[in-house]
C-alpha cells in the first residue's frame, strides 16, 4: 500500500488573514512539501497539471525532476497528465528522461482534465475528448514499447520510423495510472491495458465511485490480466486534522467555505457527510480511511490533498507531520494486515523491472525448449 499527497497546485487567498502567495511562492510551497512527504514516510508526491489561473503546475516534469534531485525515495507521480491536449511524443520522452534522473521513481496519471478551455488554447476540440484520450495514450504505449514505430492516425502528424529518446529506463516504461472522475470509457481503458485506475473521489458520494471501480475490476478480469480484486485501484481523500477535532473543523471552516472550487456551496457537514473529506481528530481520519477498503475493495495507493484553498504552507507542514507519525503508520498495518496474499501491492519500477526480466527469461526457456 502506497501513501501520499497530491496538490492541485491553487494559488488562493487565504481567507483568515487575506494574504495571496505570490505564484513563485506556491512553487516553492510545493517543493517543501515534496521534501516534507518523504521527511515523514510517505511514498508518494503528485502534482496536477493545469494551464490556466490560479493553478501554478503547468510543467510537470519540470517540478518533478527538480524534487528528484533533493529527494532519494520519494515516488514522483502526477495527478493529472493531460492526454488530450498534450503530444504523446512529447509525453514519451519527457516522463522517459524523468525517469532516468529519478531512478526509476517515477509513474503518472492519464487524464483529460476539467477545464474545457484548455482544449482549443492546444490546438484540440473539447468534443473529441475521449478519442483523443484513446488514440493518444495507444500511441504514447508503442513509443515506449518499441524502438521504431510507423504510425497515423486522426489527430497528429504521422510518424515514420520514429524512435523515442531516451528509450525508457531499463526498458521498462513507467507505470500508468488513468484517473477519471466520471468516464466509464477511461476505465475501460484503464482495464484494457491492465493499468491502474484512479478515482479521485474528493468530490463524488462514495455509491458513485463504488460503480466506477467495479466496472474497472470487472472489466480488468475480461480482459484476462487477473481477478477482478487484483486489479490496481487508487483513490484520492482530503483531510484535515488537529488533536481535538471541534478544533480541526473550527480552523478549518473558513478556507472550506471560500475554496474556489466547492466554496459557497453545500455545509462543511454536509460535504463531509457525502464525501470523503474527513476534519478532525487523527483517528477520525484512520476510521474513515480504513472505511474506503470496506467499499471499494483491496486497493494500492492512497493519495491526500492537504494544500489547497489557501491553507498557509506551516499549516499544510503540520498536517503532514500528523499523517506521517500518527496516521498512515497505522493505516499501513492495518491495510497489510487486511489484504490477502494473492493482491498485488501498488507497481514499482523494481517490481516492474523484476516482472520484465522474468517473462523474458520465460521466453528464452521456451525458445530453447522448442
Amino acid at each position: 500500500m502506497q501513501f501520499g499527497v497530491f496538490s492541485v497546485s491553487d494559488v488562493t487567498q487565504d481567507p483568515t488573514t487575506g494574504k495571496t502567495v505570490s505564484e513563485g511562492e506556491r512553487i516553492k510551497a510545493m517543493v517543501t512539501i515534496a521534501l516534507k512527504a518523504e521527511e515523514v514516510g510517505l511514498d508518494v508526491f503528485a502534482t496536477g497539471e493545469h494551464h490556466n489561473p490560479p493553478f501554478v503546475a503547468s510543467s510537470p516534469t519540470t517540478m518533478l525532476g527538480y524534487i528528484a534531485a533533493r529527494t532519494s525515495k520519494l515516488i514522483l507521480s502526477t495527478s493529472t497528465t493531460l492526454i488530450t491536449t498534450n503530444d504523446p511524443v512529447k509525453i514519451a520522452e519527457d516522463y522517459a528522461m524523468l525517469q532516468h534522473l529519478a531512478d526509476g521513481r517515477v509513474d503518472l496519471m492519464m487524464g483529460r482534465g476539467n477545464t474545457g478551455p484548455v482544449y482549443p488554447w492546444f490546438g484540440q476540440d473539447i468534443r473529441n475528448g475521449i478519442q483523443l484520450a484513446v488514440e493518444n495514450y495507444a500511441l504514447l504505449r508503442r513509443l515506449w514499447r518499441e524502438d521504431v514505430v510507423d504510425w497515423e492516425g486522426n489527430f497528429r502528424t504521422p510518424l515514420q520510423g520514429f524512435t523515442s529518446t531516451p528509450r525508457p529506463l531499463d526498458g521498462v516504461p513507467p507505470f500508468v495510472w488513468h484517473g477519471s472522475i466520471r468516464s466509464p470509457e477511461i476505465a475501460e481503458q484503464a482495464a484494457y491495458y491492465g493499468d491502474g485506475f484512479f478515482h479521485n473521489n474528493i468530490f463524488w458520494p462514495a455509491e458513485h465511485t463504488r460503480q466506477m471501480i467495479e466496472l474497472y475490476r470487472r472489466r480488468f478480469e475480461h480482459y484476462g490480466h487477473g481477478a477482478a480484486d487484483q486489479a490496481i485501484v487508487g483513490l484520492g481523500g482530503q483531510v484535515f486534522m488537529r488533536k481535538n477535532s471541534q478544533d480541526a473543523v473550527n480552523e478549518f471552516r473558513p478556507y472550506f467555505d471560500n475554496a474556489p472550487v466547492y466554496g459557497h456551496g453545500p455545509s462543511l457537514e454536509d460535504f463531509s457527510r457525502e464525501t470523503p473529506l474527513t476534519v478532525g481528530s487523527p483517528q477520525q481520519v484512520i476510521e474513515r480511511t480504513l472505511g474506503f477498503r470496506e467499499k471499494f475493495g483491496d486497493y494500492q495507493r492512497q493519495l491526500f490533498l492537504m494544500d489547497h484553498a489557501g491553507l498557509p504552507l506551516k499549516t499544510v507542514l503540520e498536517q503532514l507531520d500528523i499523517l506521517g507519525s500518527e496516521v498512515v503508520p497505522v493505516l499501513r498495518k492495518e491495510f497489510d494486515a487486511l489484504r490477502p496474499a494473492h493482491v498485488p501491492a501498488a507497481p514499482t519500477h523494481t517490481s516492474l523491472k523484476a516482472a520484465a526480466e522474468r517473462a523474458q527469461s520465460l521466453e528464452s526457456l521456451e525458445e530453447t525448449t522448442r
